[in-house]
């Protein structure tokens, strides 16, 4: 990754992440640990590796992103508005009534959605249908697939997860964000157990983990994923729940949290004026 690449994805990555506390801090209540968690996975696919188009987001030659985990709509909606797509101030409209921005990704109200998402699991069933259509169309657009960890307790995961490798569709890079929580507690304790590189493996995937907080790290792996044409794909993100603000990190309940008390919004308010700082910093 060139020096300007990685200086171009980390700006956008604290934009990104400003935008995500300032919505939710707006809204009052969200999903603030899986959605900072994705930041730098994001950061990378939409400087450097996704094929878009914001003024055309039906662009037939795009790349695809399935947002599994779809209640990590705010990280999503915060890339978009700062990659052009639509107005930021639809950020401050989140999950209202009539909004274009709902709670959980809809493709039929957010421009740059490729997929409804929401009830987990089945964004992954999605991911291979639209990356075997576009193999069969002889289409060279990637398939992005996020799927949560937590989320690998759903069946249809591992479904949809034999079928995409069965088919060897390479053109599909799905991406676990290990974060190691979910609703109910840590993955460990709800119903994890199992090693998730092997079980990739296992089922037929070419699989590699990297650090899911380092936007380096993360656009090798992709690179690595895109020479490999002979399997299907997987990169497990080795993340923390509420990365980049140590409050939401630390916090026990943070898989989705309420905005109060005067502590969760001073700690907001201090993260969005440092992020605020670090990016004029970066754009002086």
């Amino acid at each position: 990754m060139k020096e300007e690449e990685l200086k171009e994805a980390t700006l956008l990555a604290a934009k990104v992440r400003r935008d995500v506390l300032a919505m939710l801090q707006h809204r009052g209540y969200g999903h603030i640990g899986g959605s900072l968690s994705l930041v730098e996975l994001m950061a990378d696919l939409y400087t450097k590796q996704l094929k878009h188009d914001p003024a055309n987001p039906k662009w037939e030659e795009r790349d695809r992103i399935v947002l599994s985990k779809g209640h990590a709509g705010p990280v999503m909606y915060s890339v978009l508005a700062e990659r052009g797509f639509f107005p930021k101030e639809w950020l401050m409209m989140l999950n209202d009534g009539g909004t274009n921005l709902p709670s959980h990704t809809d493709r039929l109200k957010t421009p740059g959605v490729d997929a409804t998402t929401g009830s987990l699991g089945q964004g992954t069933s999605e991911a291979a249908g639209i990356a075997q259509a576009l193999a069969l169309k002889g289409s060279d657009a990637h398939t992005y697939l996020i799927v949560g960890d937590g989320e690998l307790n759903e069946g249809q995961c591992w479904e949809a997860f034999q079928f995409i490798a069965a088919k060897k569709l390479s053109n599909c890079i799905v991406f676990i964000d290990s974060n190691k929580k979910q609703l109910d507690g840590t993955t460990d304790e709800v119903l994890y157990g199992f090693d998730c590189v092997e079980k990739m493996k296992a089922f037929g995937f070419e699989t590699q983990k990297v650090n899911g907080q380092n936007i380096a790290a993360i656009d090798a792996a992709i690179e690595a994923a895109k020479q490999n044409k002979s399997s299907a794909n997987a990169i497990v993100l080795d993340t923390v729940k509420g990365a980049g603000v140590k409050y939401f990190e630390t916090a026990v309940s943070n898989h989705s949290m309420k905005w109060n008390n005067d502590e969760i919004n001073q700690a907001t308010d201090e993260a969005i004026a440092a992020l605020d700082a670090e990016i004029e910093g970066s754009e002086a």
